[in-house]
């Protein structure tokens, strides 16, 4: 297969998961890559801080990375922004708000002056190597989303990014309909469109409906309000204001990324924010309660938040007293449900009013992603000769095949990759034959990749049984002990407690230790092994746990 006239789709993050989204379109030797996510760690990741996707690819081909292009500023769309240009420094093309958010994250890591950044909106075309694009406006929960249409010689890939159709949206910023018609019009060879709410029957609801609710509940809300929802959510966190606004109420921030984002949002005039309104949070206690709306993170339990310390009364700031109305205005995501649940079961113990649940429960929270009618509208007006499902777990990919079959898109035409699968197209036919490499990259505090499964599984072992360190001095002369072994144990057992198992394990350690100066070894590192496995099968029959074992040989 040739290299010259050849498009080339890559998904380097973001399929069969939700987060760390980066796709690659490349014709011939001029590559550009779509978004660039970070997802957060499950806890199987000790100590991990976030995962971003792996760019060997992109390192290896770095000459032919013409830009990265963001669809939207939601973290898993910008949040590897940062990490990736320490390691392949590329042009950035994004709408106002994306830029303000991915400026501050460049700018925290020192990256900010070394970095190229373009604007871009819906009417804005450019030329990346020999590859023209175009954009489309679409609605999401966060202001300034595009679509980006890839025109290449062999035809034209579209990328949604995430869309839902809001015919009624909170900053009248309309989804270009009649552009993806004619984009549509004109052939579109490959689509690339998301998958959230594949699964969901029918058309998401407009965000204007959490409006409405949220004015109702804060019109019967008598002590202070606390709202707790996505800080990028900036239609919402606009209706907030309004509310507060009409009841006469002050607003007042808890949570560095919601404090950053209204700044951001305000400053480039994204959010309407009455003059005098914003409350600083040490200030809260000087205003009745009846006069404050507290909007805070934490929505999804995580356990460091606003949200959760609040609930814990270990807020140094602000506390929820007996009558406060808190409002959860977001829908638990899949997995975190329990952390939510305890927030909630602490919030009814302060004895506050607490409206929580599913969105189509409460009110307080609609979707961002479009549901099954609004992907098949999709799927009709770009009328695609090839589909890729992008942007979901597996079920969710699955399902959305099903949609663009029900709509003509022919089944062999469907594409379900992998993070790493590579669709080919010669002569604006499909194939999908190969890989790249792929993979999670870990980013632990200042560390890119440098975390991978050896050190995962130690501190998995830490974790589980501790560590157990046996210190001693051996002769430089004549090998023999001079001090020790000294046993010491961290997150195994109490020491104090466990006198009989420590003598024990000296006994076996000073054992050991004869045994392999009768033959005569002086190899360091056979003196550990042996301290190492003599030691643990002994623990582990006294005990049933298998502590890392730590052997420190000291010569004197």
């Amino acid at each position: 297969m040739g290299s010259k006239d050849k498009l080339s789709i890559i998904a380097l993050g973001g399929v069969h998961e939700i987060g760390k989204n980066m796709y690659v379109i490349q014709y011939d030797d001029d590559i550009i890559v779509v978004d660039c996510g970070s997802k957060f760690p499950d806890e199987s990741l000790l100590g991990i801080d976030v995962i971003i996707p792996d760019i060997s690819y992109l390192i290896e081909n770095q000459q032919k990375v013409k830009g990265l292009v963001v669809t939207h500023g939601h973290e898993d769309h910008i949040g590897g922004i940062p990490y990736i240009i320490k390691q392949l420094n590329m042009p950035i093309y994004a709408t106002r708000l994306t830029l303000g958010l991915i400026e501050s994250k460049l700018k925290e890591h020192g990256l900010l002056s070394t970095t190229h950044l373009h604007n871009i909106d819906s009417t804005s075309r450019l030329t990346l190597g020999n590859i023209p694009l175009s954009f489309f406006s679409t609605n999401h929960s966060i202001p300034d989303c595009l679509g980006i249409a890839f025109h290449t010689p062999q035809g034209t890939v579209v990328h949604t990014g995430d869309f839902k159709f809001d015919l009624t949206p909170v900053n009248e910023q309309y989804a270009d309909i009649h552009k993806m018609a004619a984009i549509g019009q004109n052939g579109v060879l490959a689509l690339l469109s998301e998958s959230t709410n594949a699964e969901r029957q029918g058309f998401t609801p407009s965000e204007r409906v959490v409006g409405d609710h949220i004015q109702e509940a804060f019109a019967k809300a008598t002590g202070k309000i606390f709202l707790s929802t996505f800080a990028s959510n900036v239609h919402r966190l606009q209706q907030v204001i309004d509310a507060a606004e009409k009841l006469n109420r002050k607003i007042a921030l808890l949570g560095r990324s919601m404090v950053n984002v209204v700044e951001i949002a305000s400053t480039l005039g994204y959010l309407r924010l009455p003059p005098g309104m914003l409350v600083d949070s040490q200030d809260v206690n000087r205003h009745a309660p009846h006069e404050m709306v507290i909007l805070c993170t934490g929505s999804q339990g995580e356990p460091m938040a606003a949200l959760a310390r609040l609930a814990s009364g270990t807020h140094r700031q602000v506390e929820v007293s007996p009558g406060d109305t808190v409002i959860l205005a977001a829908t638990p995501i899949p997995g975190n449900e329990r952390n939510v649940a305890r927030i909630v079961d602490n919030l009814f113990e302060r004895r506050a009013k607490v409206v929580y649940g599913s969105g189509s429960v409460t009110g307080m929270h609609v979707s961002g992603h479009a549901s099954q009618e609004e992907l098949k509208l999709m799927l009709t007006l770009m009328k695609p000769k090839y589909f890729i499902p992008i942007h979901g777990e597996y079920r969710m990919l699955h399902q959305h095949r099903l949609l663009a079959e029900a709509v003509g898109v022919e089944a062999d035409n469907i594409f379900i990759v992998n993070n790493g699968d590579v669709v080919d197209f010669i002569n604006t036919k499909a194939r999908q034959e190969r890989k790249v490499p792929n993979g999670n990259t870990l980013v632990d505090g200042l560390g890119i990749g440098d975390v991978g499964n050896i050190v995962l599984r130690d501190r998995k072992v830490l974790s589980e049984d501790g560590i157990l360190i046996v210190v001693l001095s051996l002769g430089r002369s004549d090998g023999k002990i001079v001090s020790g072994p000294d046993i010491i144990s961290r997150g195994f057992v109490y020491v104090k407690e466990s006198e009989g198992l420590m003598e024990d394990v000296h006994r076996i350690a000073v054992h050991t230790l004869s045994q392999l100066q009768e033959m005569k070894t002086n190899q360091w590192g056979i003196y550990k092994q042996a301290l190492k496995e003599a030691i643990g099968k002994f623990l582990y029959t006294q005990t049933k746990r298998r502590p890392m074992i730590l052997p420190i040989i000291i010569q004197v």
